[in-house]
């Protein structure tokens, strides 16, 4: 009975002081928080081999991981503008020493609603470097990269040896 009055009297004391706080309450502002982190990033593919390149019409896809929850600015740049001759780029006599390509770039996006954001470049374009903005899209679902060779421009074809292209791809968050 003893501890029984005692709980009831610690009971008492402490209700009026919980009760006049919320007495005069008439309104409440409730704050609530929340972040999603930003994040633009890419992954990596591995060296595309065409073979022989006398071959016409050769091409080449690969889809490339790709997640950006902010809108950004996508740059293409080439070290040579072509499929260059490693150590001929410029050719010899009749036979050329670079081959062009075109690079096709596709991602869907959303601004919000789902849309899909396709480019196109020549391999010449890209020496100066190329960009496009997704204009207040996000990419978060990958893309698909293109690469069309060209013909050559020399009148015999291609001068025979090792050719190759460096293509340097960045993403930048607007």
């Amino acid at each position: 009975m003893r501890h029984a009055v005692a709980a009831f009297a610690a009971l008492l004391f402490a209700a009026p002081a919980a009760g006049a706080e919320i007495d005069n309450v008439k309104s409440l502002d409730l704050e609530v928080r929340g972040r999603i982190a930003e994040h633009c990033a890419m992954g990596s593919i591995g060296d595309m081999d065409f073979g022989d390149i006398m071959r016409p019409g050769l091409a080449a896809t690969a889809q490339l991981q790709l997640d950006c929850n902010i809108p950004f600015t996508m740059s293409i740049k080439a070290r040579n503008g072509g499929f260059a001759h490693a150590q001929m780029p410029m050719g010899q006599g009749p036979y050329a020493g670079t081959l062009p390509y075109s690079i096709g770039v596709r991602m869907p996006i959303r601004r919000p609603q789902p849309a899909t954001l396709s480019k196109e470049f020549e391999s010449r374009q890209l020496l100066s470097g190329a960009a496009f903005s997704t204009n207040e899209g996000i990419a978060t679902e990958g893309m698909t990269l293109a690469i069309n060779l060209g013909a050559a421009s020399g009148e015999a074809g291609l001068l025979a040896g090792n050719y190759s292209e460096t293509i340097i791809i960045t993403v930048t968050p607007n």
